[in-house]
């Protein structure tokens, strides 16, 4: 019986079927691709979560601990490090797979947790309190009373296209990539179709950008194409400096050669030969699993030079950004390349007639060029299928926030927020109500609940404030101020903004000067001018958010009041309470708390006159206490540490 380590064929033998006709690999390599798909194994099988999101959750030692509990007892079984599979809540993820059996998956399994689900697993039996389900494979035994994993609720509603194999491979191995399909599409575009063919297909399927604006995809491509030059580039933009945005880096560690090979075809369409992966250098895993990916595609003949007998040659390059957000907006990450301080240059030219170098250049996120293999494997119409009229295809989101499971999320587009945040998300933490959904990080807007029912696409998101962006989605409750929010995005723009056009560096400047007067009390000895200004400012914060808009330089620059303007839109009320009243609803806003202490509740037992730094709190022992409301700074610390609850905030 074939296995895994014997099952790997020479590359020159799947090379040369996949060169003379793609359709003839699967079953040329059966055998060999169902081992490596493990189908059939003849000896157990543990796989450990470990992406980032595993690994920040304990799976490193989980990992250990697996491999010291099968060496203890003398056990022979494979050990698997696979990515993400999405569900970052419960991890660290485990499964077993037995031979003949179906791979089931176990929940938050830590390293202390490990010999107990390992010896009822490996003895076949399941600790359904642990389990999160098991997979359908049709060849295999199925475990009676286990739920399958694809009808979880988390998974059930989802339709996997970039994550199919996320959790599910060997990240750091090309065979398993090659066993689901892997690099087919490629080489059918280097055989079957031309340039203009592969854009034309790319176009018709209605791929648009998944990192922004949602610019249509082929026809990006077909500007490029259409440019003559010596030399034209592709850039593959991993930045991702989003807050609350991770799908990128889940992609690249859990499944990179999706990557290489969708931008082998893009390059391949727009008549590139050489290509950048611009990655943030706090992504070291996935910065180690790329290079390792890149350097098993070399070896197989998937990049480089004469590509699979084509004579079509590219090279791919990682280059390491140092984090800054704006590195995000094409023109000035392509000055980052080029060895240049990031910032944006006016447009016209685009990238695509003068970009890098001076050259065509075609710039796609980790997505969009993900989505090309499937394009290419299934066809256009197959992908244009699914979605809504102006936006095709899947969208991966990154779940996160006061929402019950957090994790990775790819659905159809049109799928409505609702069915995102509460049938996938499982609905609001700890029985609180929801209050937005944050989408598009900074230059996105929110989503307030009498629009939860909206369609996610491109243009249904616009009407309601808010863009796709990359696809952070962030969920508060009912304890969060939105004002708050807003300040804390626009005191990221401020930082992050590279100072080139004043409406964007001075602007964002002062709307953060306005948003933190509104947020402060009367307790910073506030003048009659200051008190003024807090109005002014207040009145005017809307125009001067139009004014930013209209004449910032680059995107970054003109989506920068985005969340601001969102907020003041759906959430107007709260503003007032804070601008009139000086009181913030969610008590979120320090500053504006006000605390007092209930007498017939309070024992006077001294605690919180004892933590209290500025000595505001008065009353003999074993007596009703009181706050000096002048002396009181808002530090919560008697609220933390009454033991009668006696502690009131308004």
């Amino acid at each position: 019986m074939s296995t895994v380590t014997d099952s790997r064929r020479s590359a020159r033998s799947l090379v040369e079927v996949l060169s003379i006709d793609p359709s003839q690999v699967a079953r040329t390599f059966a055998d060999e691709f169902a081992a490596l798909r493990r189908e059939v194994i003849t000896r157990p099988v543990v796989y450990v979560g470990n992406g980032t999101c595993g690994l920040g959750a304990g799976a490193g030692h989980t990992m250990k601990a697996v491999r010291q509990y099968l060496d203890n007892h003398g056990i022979d079984a494979d050990v698997v490090g696979v990515g993400c599979i999405g569900l970052c809540a419960a991890e660290p993820l485990l499964d077993v797979q037995l031979p003949g059996r179906t791979r089931v998956c176990f929940t938050e399994v830590t390293a202390d947790k490990v010999d107990e689900v390992l010896t009822q697993a490996l003895a076949g039996e399941i600790d359904l309190e642990r389990v999160l389900g098991q997979h359908r494979v049709n060849t295999q035994e199925a475990y009676p009373g286990v739920p399958y994993l694809d009808e979880h609720p988390f998974f059930k509603p989802q339709t996997r296209w970039v994550l199919a194999n996320c959790g599910m491979i060997d990240p750091t191995q090309i065979d398993e990539y090659l066993a689901r399909d892997g690099y087919q599409a490629l080489a059918r575009a280097l055989r079957d179709y031309t340039r203009e063919e592969v854009c034309d297909s790319v176009e018709k399927s209605g791929l648009r950008g998944r990192g922004g604006g949602g610019f249509p995809t082929g026809r990006k491509w077909k500007f490029a194409l259409a440019g003559e030059s010596d030399q034209k580039y592709l850039i593959c933009n991993a930045d991702e400096g989003d807050p609350g945005a991770f799908m990128d880096r889940a992609v690249i560690e859990g499944d990179p050669h999706r990557l290489l090979e969708g931008m082998a075809i893009a390059a391949y369409a727009i008549g590139a030969n050489k290509a950048y992966v611009y990655i943030r250098a706090e992504y070291p895993l996935a910065i180690e699993r790329l290079e390792e990916a890149i350097s098993q595609a070399r070896a197989y003949g998937f990049l480089g030079d004469n590509i699979l007998g084509s004579g079509f040659e590219l090279q791919v390059i990682i280059k390491k950004g140092a984090g800054a957000f704006v590195c995000g907006e094409e023109t000035a990450l392509i000055g980052s390349i080029e060895g240049r301080r990031g910032m944006p240059r006016p447009r016209p030219p685009f990238p695509a007639v003068r970009g890098l170098f001076g050259k065509p250049t075609v710039i796609n996120n980790v997505e969009t060029l993900a989505n090309v293999p499937v394009i290419l494997r299934h066809g256009a119409e197959a992908f244009a299928a699914v979605g809504t009229k102006g936006s095709k295809g899947t969208k991966v989101f990154a779940l996160s926030g006061k929402v019950q499971r957090t994790g990775l999320v790819e659905v159809t587009m049109g799928t409505t927020m609702r069915e995102i945040i509460f049938a996938i998300g499982g609905g609001i933490r700890n029985g609180k109500a929801y209050k937005a959904a944050q989408i598009g990080g900074p230059s996105g807007g929110c989503i307030p609940v009498q629009h939860l029912d909206i369609e996610i696409d491109y243009e249904s998101l616009k009407t309601v404030g808010a863009i796709m962006g990359s696809g952070g989605l962030v969920i508060m409750d009912e304890d969060t101020c939105m004002v708050d929010v807003a300040k804390f995005f626009m005191d990221f723009i401020q930082r992050e903004s590279c100072g080139k056009c004043i409406p964007c560096r001075e602007g964002t400047r002062r709307m953060l000067e306005i948003l933190e007067r509104i947020t402060s009390s009367r307790k910073r000895e506030e003048n009659k001018l200051e008190a003024l200004h807090r109005f002014k400012g207040t009145m005017y914060l809307a125009r001067l958010a139009n004014v930013i808009s209209d004449a910032s330089l680059c995107g970054l620059g003109q989506t920068a009041p985005n969340p601001v303007l969102s907020t003041l839109r759906w959430f107007r009320d709260e503003y007032e309470a804070h601008v009139f009243e000086r009181r913030c609803p969610a008590h979120a806003c320090q500053d504006l708390l006000v605390y007092s202490i209930d007498a017939e509740a309070c024992k006077g037992c001294q605690i919180c006159a004892k933590n209290c730094p500025t000595e505001a709190i008065m009353g003999a022992k074993k007596s009703p206490h009181y706050i000096v409301p002048d002396k009181c700074v808002s530090c919560g610390n008697c609220l933390s540490v009454c033991p009668s609850n006696a502690v009131l905030v308004n």
